[in-house]
């Protein structure tokens, strides 16, 4: 409603008066203010804050009246009265110096302001007034309270009078009253039965006049507080009626409300107690109390004091009080606080010292509610004579404290939008973001954010909402500054309005109007200043899609007008329709296609409104439809907040028949003083036959009585769109009720269109409180829109002893910051409450589409088991379980219990699972329903309320299930989770974080250690297959924890599950699941698959593994072309060469660009392979060329023999470029006279289809290199298969030939080859070729089979050159294998590989990345 703003300021005085100021006033109209000091009166100019004139009291006089207390202005400003000490009461007038002035601004040459237009000096320059004191009047008694009232001032003096004086300074003939002759009662029904106060020293120590109650409230100086009214127009003692407030007995001050006729008394505990008057007994009723409470202010909470002044604001929306002990504080009408300097960084500064409060003495609000001035209590004490003048100016002791408001306090018809909009009192601030942004995102965002938003008859563009991204974007306010030449000229600004869609605003000043474009950037001013000067905007502004609706007061024609002006049009009255009104408008608001004003003669006049298209600039057109008369309902004009036209109306039933009933204006909202009134329209009776007679002349209903449907309202929101999904948010009426928090009218459909209990009501009122002050419904995202104040410190800049005084020092830095909240589990457990669950679940089904549901139903959940789990008392009917069976109805049942427990301390598990369930079943239920995060969140409130047993036994169905899902992250949580179970860490709980842990790269540690290779030297291959453990192992996490817990029996468990999880894939041959699972989960995979060779690591059936793997890494089968019968090459020397270098570069091609386009220098290393590559390719040669001639048509690039370049290990796992990119450079060179035709860009392509994905290659060369160090030759023989690399197969086979393998293998490898080359010749041809190439091999391996009987007879022919036939880096391998004879040798080499690795590693981690398992590998 109102916040604080920045820093106070704080007044210089030119005078060189040492006095302090006591009493501060300003005048009604608000543009001068008073200051009295001891004996000397201040008048000063508001904007900007000069000092007019000063009277300094002579001083004999001075002594003769005692110093000056108190000081009250005639309603007109031309008279200022001031009381004394001694019993005086000075009298002083203000002559008016026409065209004389002590200020005027100063424009450079050649400035657009011109000084002639009309009120310029009224404006913008200072006036200059003097003082004279015309009479004196001596009332012999020391006098408490002066009171201006219409022609009188009212004075209370401390002798128990009350005197009526003429602002003439005449007494008026009448006597003094004497309160004792005054009766007082209870109310006034017994009115003559009135006891007197009778006691002799009773006098009235505070009073206030209220205009809207005609009468008096008071505080007597025994505490006592009452409301004295007169009986009739005559003010005399016979005639006055005293009213007692029974509770109150410790009164010390008086404000009134006049717009809401409220009386509010401060008291000596500290609180506010605000009273209003029973219209039918005439009774003082309690309405509400504004106090601190513990909770929020628990240390100064009761040691405020007594109340020492209490101020409304000149709006009536907000009233400031402040205490003995200092301190100000601002609520709202009816008791929400918005704003208390007792707390935080009001009263400790940054290192945590408490300050002292500010005392105030005096205080007034400025104009429009934008300043309040403040004497500081505190500075009087500080004055040392001896300070110069400047210092003392500088103490002066006026602050002024900026404000900014909303612009519901002023302009009530913006409650139908749902945009924040505050004005300062020269800028503007909104919630909707970047108009250009939120236009250019709005047709995405409507589409996104709601899918169900109708299109009716009503829901063109203009009358959408934003999208929620817009309205809560950020926390950061639009500021809009207002142009500055309006605003010199018609301070203050009195309303602001914004669109439906947050892309224009428009504000009035004191006179005329102006507009700004969010899109443009660009304000309109009128073009003539005249007709800006010459209207004054009455009744506040709205807009209505393209055109501007305001009421105001034309000064020419001295008339009342309805105008509207096009906003693209120029600003000129040229361009405005204009409508003459009868009486003075006091609201305006727009529905729809309706006008609605509230006017002076408590008359309410309905218009519709209509956009003609016409010529360039389309106009609107208005037309009278209906007028009300309300003058029967309404004491006093002034009483009515706000006035709304809504849809809103009790007969539900009729609604669900006939939805589009509903977009019409069916009933008045009318706020009176707080009361909230509704006039609907009267369905029965003989108009409905008028209608039907005469169907060209649409015939409006008439209104039924009013009835009142809330007390204690301060704004009402309502919107004018429908959607049929969300009908119960958007037909409702939403209050706010200050203190009370927020209430909803809420209608009650039938479910299914059935017919509803007659019992049943048709709307429901639901109160709920929310934390924030509210002042936007989002209305179908269910959420409230609001400001709220936060404070920065900036004292820890000023450090020096001279800087204490510093506002900055003293007060903090105030900002408004943009605040939302959730409302809607307040109402559904509003609705459970009152049984209507059927209303509640029709409800949040409507609402379950929204990206916060979840966080509603926990939030619900959260608040009745707090409420009903800590209650000392026993609750006789326990809402809990309600609301754990309508959470049920939802799928997020499970994630909502769970989240709801774990913020929630421990105590209250058992209630709140004795209502939803045993954790047990609901943990069973989450693994039936596949959700393995809710499922280890439940696993945590296990391990808490049972046994470790049945965590353990719950812990290992999770982790067998994560381990199948492949839900990595959880099964490493798994595994801590039972090892702390396992070690009696149950005290502390692992959560289940997002975080990613460093273990999950413990698969791959290995490669910092070991080198990869595809073949290791015949001498040291015997001793592979006896390796123990640990040397294979990674020294990651996992391999220090089987040293560290061998013994420990947990481990061993965790061990079993994930070997058994390990045999499975690999039975089930998902190779590629259990390279995930290795890599992720720190497994040993070499050790095991070692302990497994000859059991689940043996393939039992070549042929369908082999077609497995190819599914699983998405690797194609090899095909033949129709055409390779013929050589595409007139070359007979090119045949053999070009089909066996095709074998070769269909495993090869992706390394042979290592050297040439990676960009790291890999030269050295592959010139010492040379030698091992040529002698490699002839030995190839030679086996191939036994082949039959089928591949010949086979096109592969051929490499002369100067070229370098190498047949890669799986550490050459960093190549970039594909064939295409590279290798072609080389085809040019060697075939440059060689011409390709159609026939052999057919063999590229298929050569090139041939290979499956590059990551499938990197994963594949991991898991072969894998099997090679474990010993599974069968798997390895499979991998190379498919790989197509006979250098794989000759490894293989070189194994088989030089060490103990076990005969077994050899059989199961020789039939598995026998039944893939049997399926090869049926299936699959493609595979051909390679089986011819591999024949002689697997001829070798028929004989070893047969030679099994006596193996050590059999000793390699040639070991060196079959070394150097299947890798030519067998040096460095054997090197770093680790068995190495002379290590120091060939340390140079180590390094090279090293380099190697590391680049190999990145692939891998990326290859196992990217696939659909979300793994992370470092």
């Amino acid at each position: 409603m109102y916040f604080l703003s920045g820093w106070p300021k704080r007044l210089l005085c030119p005078l060189e008066s040492l006095e302090q100021p006591l009493y501060i006033q300003t005048d009604p109209q608000r543009a001068f203010f008073a200051v009295l000091s001891a004996s000397q009166l201040s008048v000063w100019y508001c904007r900007p804050s000069v000092l007019i004139v000063s009277y300094k009291e002579l001083s004999k006089a001075a002594s003769q009246f005692g110093h000056y207390k108190q000081a009250e202005w005639r309603p007109d400003s031309t008279m200022i009265a001031v009381s004394t000490a001694n019993g005086y009461i000075l009298f002083f007038e203000i002559p008016s110096t026409r065209d004389k002035y002590l200020y005027e601004p100063m424009y450079p040459k050649g400035s657009p302001h011109l000084k002639g237009t009309p009120h310029y000096k009224e404006e913008q320059c200072a006036p200059s007034l003097s003082l004279e004191m015309k009479k004196v009047l001596d009332l012999q008694a020391s006098i408490t309270c002066l009171q201006s009232m219409l022609e009188d001032l009212l004075v209370a003096t401390a002798d128990g009078f009350l005197h009526l004086v003429h602002w003439d300074g005449m007494t008026n003939g009448r006597k003094a009253i004497n309160l004792c002759t005054v009766p007082f009662s209870v109310d006034l029904q017994s009115s003559r039965a009135g006891s007197f106060l009778g006691f002799e020293d009773v006098y009235i120590r505070d009073m206030e006049y209220c205009a809207t109650l005609d009468g008096f409230a008071v505080v007597f100086n025994d505490g006592r507080v009452g409301f004295i009214t007169p009986m009739s127009s005559r003010l005399t003692a016979e005639q006055l009626h005293g009213v007692w407030a029974q509770d109150v007995i410790d009164g010390t001050c008086v404000a009134v409300n006049n717009k809401y006729r409220l009386m509010a008394f401060g008291c000596a505990n500290g609180s506010v107690q605000v009273y209003t008057v029973d219209t039918t007994t005439g009774a003082m009723q309690f309405s509400h109390k504004l106090e601190l409470t513990p909770k929020q202010y628990p240390d100064i909470w009761n040691k405020t004091g007594p109340v020492k002044l209490i101020r409304w604001s000149p709006d009536s929306c907000v009233v400031m009080v402040t205490w003995e002990c200092g301190g100000l504080s601002l609520w709202s009408v009816f008791g929400a606080q918005l704003i208390c300097t007792l707390g935080g960084d009001f009263a400790y500064q940054s290192d945590g010292a408490k300050k002292d409060p500010l005392k105030i003495s005096s205080m007034t609000w400025g104009s429009e509610g934008y300043h309040l001035w403040v004497i500081d209590g505190n500075s009087s004490s500080n004055i040392k004579p001896e300070r110069d003048t400047y210092n003392e100016a500088c103490q002066f002791g006026i602050l002024q404290f900026h404000f900014i408001k909303s612009a519901l306090t002023v302009n009530p018809c913006m409650s139908n939008q749902e945009q924040v909009l505050l004005q300062g009192e020269d800028r503007l601030y909104l919630n909707c973001g970047d108009a250009a942004q939120a236009q250019s995102s709005r047709n995405t965002s409507h589409s996104e954010h709601k899918p169900t938003r109708e299109r009716g008859p009503f829901s063109d563009g203009s009358l959408d909402s934003q999208g929620l991204s817009t309205l809560l974007g950020h926390r950061h306010w639009h500021v809009v500054q207002i142009h500055s030449t309006y605003l010199e000229s018609n301070w203050p600004i009195r309303f602001s309005a914004i669109d439906k869609l947050g892309q224009n605003v428009a504000v009035v000043g004191k006179f005329g109007f102006a507009h700004y474009s969010l899109l443009t950037k660009k304000w309109k001013l009128f073009g003539n200043i005249t007709q800006e000067q010459n209207m004054m905007v009455t009744g506040g502004l709205a807009w209505w899609n393209d055109f501007i609706v305001l009421a105001c007061y034309n000064l020419n024609d001295r008339q009342e007008e309805l105008r509207i002006y096009l906003r693209t049009s120029n600003l000129d009255n040229a361009f405005a329709h204009i409508t003459k009104v009868q009486a003075d408008t006091l609201l305006l608001s727009v529905f729809r296609d309706m006008v609605i004003l509230f006017r002076a003669d408590c008359s309410i006049c309905l218009y519709s409104i209509e956009r003609r298209p016409e010529g360039l600039n389309p106009t609107a057109s208005i037309q009278v439809l209906q007028e009300v008369s309300m003058s029967r309902y309404i004491p006093h004009p002034f009483l009515v907040v706000s006035v709304t036209l809504t849809s809103v109306r009790t007969e539900t039933g009729i609604t669900l028949k006939m939805p589009q009933q509903a977009c019409e204006a069916e009933s008045i909202m009318l706020n009176l003083a707080g009361q909230l009134i509704m006039l609907q329209r009267d369905r029965s009776g003989p108009q409905i036959r008028d209608k039907d007679n005469n169907p060209n002349q649409r015939k409006h209903l008439p209104f039924c009585a009013p009835v009142v449907l809330a007390q204690s309202v301060e704004n009402v929101w309502t919107t004018s769109r429908i959607n049929k999904q969300k009908r119960h948010l958007l037909e409702a009426l939403w209050l706010s009720c200050g203190g009370s928090g927020m209430k909803v009218w809420l209608p009650l459909f039938p479910r299914d269109h059935r017919k509803p209990h007659s019992f049943l009501s048709r709307r429901i009122m639901l109160p709920f409180h929310i934390n924030i002050y509210p002042l936007a419904v989002l209305f179908e995202d269910a959420l409230v829109l609001g400001a709220v104040n936060d404070t920065v410190l900036y004292d820890c800049l000023y450090t020096q002893t001279s800087a204490r005084e510093h506002l900055e020092v003293l007060f903090p830095f105030s900002i408004v910051e943009r605040t939302s909240q959730i409302y809607l589990h307040h109402i559904l457990r509003q609705l459970l409450v009152r049984n209507l669950g059927e209303q509640a679940l029709l409800l949040a089904h409507s609402c379950a589409t929204l990206p916060y549901f979840p966080h509603v139903l926990e939030l619900m959940l959260h608040e009745v088991l707090e409420e009903e789990a800590t209650s000392r008392e026993p609750i006789p009917d326990p809402l809990l379980p309600t609301v754990a069976k309508f959470i049920t109805e939802f799928p997020l049942f499970l994630q909502t219990v769970v989240h709801c427990a774990r913020k929630t301390e421990y105590a209250l598990w058992n209630y709140l699972f004795a209502a939803v369930g045993n954790p047990k079943d609901l943990f069973e239920e989450c693994l039936m329903a596949q959700d393995l995060d809710t499922a280890a969140s439940y696993l945590i409130i296990l391990q808490n309320m049972e046994v470790p047993a049945v965590s353990r036994q719950h812990a290992t169905l999770l982790f067998n299930t994560a381990l199948e899902q492949g839900k990595w992250d959880l099964c490493r949580h798994m595994i801590r989770f039972l090892k702390a179970i396992g070690s009696g860490e149950t005290e502390t709980p692992p959560a289940t974080p997002t975080t990613q842990e460093p273990s999950s790269s413990s698969g791959f540690e290995f490669f910092r250690h070991r080198s990869i290779s595809l073949s290791q030297s015949a001498e040291n291959l015997h001793s592979k297959f006896n390796l123990t453990k640990t040397l294979s192992m990674p020294s990651g996490p996992s391999g220090k924890r089987c040293s560290k817990d061998s013994d420990c029996a947990e481990n061993m468990y965790i061990d079993m599950m994930l070997w058994r999880h390990a045999r499975r894939l690999l039975e089930e041959i998902k190779l590629k699941d259990l390279g995930c699972f290795a890599a992720q989960l720190g497994f040993e995979l070499i050790g095991w698959l070692c302990k497994e060779r000859a059991r689940a690591a043996r393939v039992e059936d070549f042929v369908f593994a082999l077609k497995k793997l190819h599914k699983d890494f998405r690797w194609p089968l090899p095909v033949i072309p129709a055409s390779s019968i013929t050589s595409p090459f007139k070359n007979g020397k090119y045949k053999t060469a070009m089909g066996e270098q095709l074998l070769k570069s269909q495993s090869v091609d992706t390394f042979v660009n290592t050297e040439t386009d990676t960009g790291v220098s890999n030269t050295p290393r592959s010139r010492s392979w040379l030698g091992a590559i040529s002698s490699s390719q002839r030995e190839i040669d030679t086996v191939s060329s036994h082949g039959p001639h089928m591949q010949d048509a086979f096109l592969s690039p051929l490499l002369s023999k100067g070229d370098e370049c190498s047949i890669g290990s799986a550490t050459d796992l960093t190549e970039t470029s594909s064939m295409v990119d590279g290798d072609w450079t080389m085809v040019d060179e060697n075939f440059s006279g060689l011409s390709l035709t159609q026939s052999e860009l057919e063999h590229l392509s298929l050569e090139l289809a041939s290979k499956g994905p590059h990551k499938s290659q990197v994963q594949l060369r991991y898991l072969l290199h894998i099997f090679m160090e474990a010993g599974c030759l069968d798997w390895c023989i499979i991998i190379g298969l498919i790989l197509r690399e006979s250098s794989v197969i000759n490894q293989v086979f070189s194994i088989i030939q030089s060490s103990d393998v076990d005969g077994e293998i050899c059989q199961n490898i020789k039939t598995g080859l026998c039944a893939v080359d049997k399926w090869a010749s049926t299936d699959c041809p493609g595979y051909k070729p390679f089986l011819n190439i591999i024949k002689p091999q697997i001829q070798k391996l028929s004989e070893i089979v047969e030679e099994q009987v006596q193996p050590e007879a059999f000793q390699p022919v040639n070991p060196s050159k079959v070394t150097e036939q299947v890798n030519p880096r067998a040096e460095e391998s054997r090197i770093l294998s680790g068995h190495s004879t002379n290590p120091q040798s060939d340390a140079g080499n180590i390094s090279a590989s090293r380099h190697e690795e590391d680049k190999s590693k990145t692939e891998v981690e990326d290859s196992f990345q990217e696939g659909s398992y979300d793994c992370i590998v470092s």
